[in-house]
């Protein structure tokens, strides 16, 4: 898939999955829920207080038949029947509706209803790019400072998405500000090991080089110009970034700057959740729901 609108033209086609929302009385998340459902792709579970849900739905023109209302009155039972409707698989996908970030994944981690798997959750971003691909980014939103074990589980969610979008062994360009390893920068040391463990079949379904800086990650001209002989520079399909600030920025300039389409979701959890902000666009929040739709067949 090189374009959304690909990504698009797969998805339609399958069953719509279902979505449990959190907190679902927000307009910003029932537009996005009404244009996924109208499209084809989802049809909802909307946990929060019904008397709002309905009023908001009502203002935009969102009819309400073919979706479940499940009325709560406060922000940690909606997220604890949301987070139970998809443990107990009556829900593929989990999206936060109007809670803090921190109080829906306090229940995601639960040991008891919760969606833990044992990997680190991790934040996967899709983007277009001017190289006829999609590209991935990550941990963008989720993970501050993460070690190498961390690193791997990062890596390897994002190859679960990569493998769902049609790249079969995705390239993993392990980013940092220059090309060499240097003892004296931490995210350099990182990406020589995953290179290497790469190589050695440790970390098994991707193909994993580092460090490289982002243009010879990207273009194949300006791996050709460093003369960096790899085969990950220059095609890379996913960009892993060394801390979340680097990748923070890096999203944000593809979003604001590049003004590149983009989606966003959490892996690492038994399914995708969608964490959309109130700055992402309309669109960004239904192409996030849309790619949440063909990461929940992980």
């Amino acid at each position: 898939m090189r374009t959304f609108e690909e990504m698009y033209n797969y998805v339609k086609d399958l069953p719509p999955k279902t979505i449990a929302v959190a907190q679902a009385a927000d307009e910003d998340v029932l537009e996005a829920i009404k244009e996924a459902h109208e499209r084809g792709i989802v049809k909802a579970i909307l946990v929060g207080d019904k008397e709002k849900i309905e009023r908001i739905a009502s203002s935009i023109s969102m009819p309400l038949k073919d979706h479940e209302i499940i009325d709560t009155k406060s922000n940690l039972e909606a997220c604890r029947e949301a987070v139970k409707f998809v443990s107990e698989g009556k829900a593929d996908i989990l999206m936060k509706g109007l809670v803090q970030t921190a109080e829906i994944l306090r229940v995601v981690l639960d040991k008891e209803i919760g969606l833990r798997t044992g990997r680190t959750l991790s934040h996967v971003a899709v983007f277009e790019s001017p190289y006829n691909r999609l590209i991935l980014l990550t941990d963008a939103a989720m993970n501050i400072a993460p070690d190498l074990k961390v690193k791997i589980d990062i890596i390897l969610n994002a190859v679960d998405v990569a493998r769902q979008i049609g790249i079969d062994a995705p390239r993993v360009a392990v980013l940092g500000a220059v090309e060499t390893v240097n003892p004296d920068m931490q995210a350099t040391l990182d990406a020589a090991i995953l290179s290497k463990m790469s190589e050695r079949g440790q970390i098994k379904g991707a193909i994993i080089d580092g460090p490289l800086a982002l243009d010879n990650a990207l273009s194949v001209e300006a791996a050709r110009h460093k003369e960096i002989i790899s085969p990950v520079a220059g095609n890379a399909d996913i960009l892993l970034v060394p801390d979340i600030e680097a990748g923070n920025m890096l999203y944000t300039a593809i979003t604001y700057i590049a003004e590149r389409r983009i989606a966003g979701i959490i892996m690492g959890a038994k399914r995708p959740i969608v964490l959309t902000s109130r700055a992402d666009s309309s669109e960004a929040k239904f192409n996030s729901i849309m790619l949440a739709s063909l990461a929940s067949n992980v």
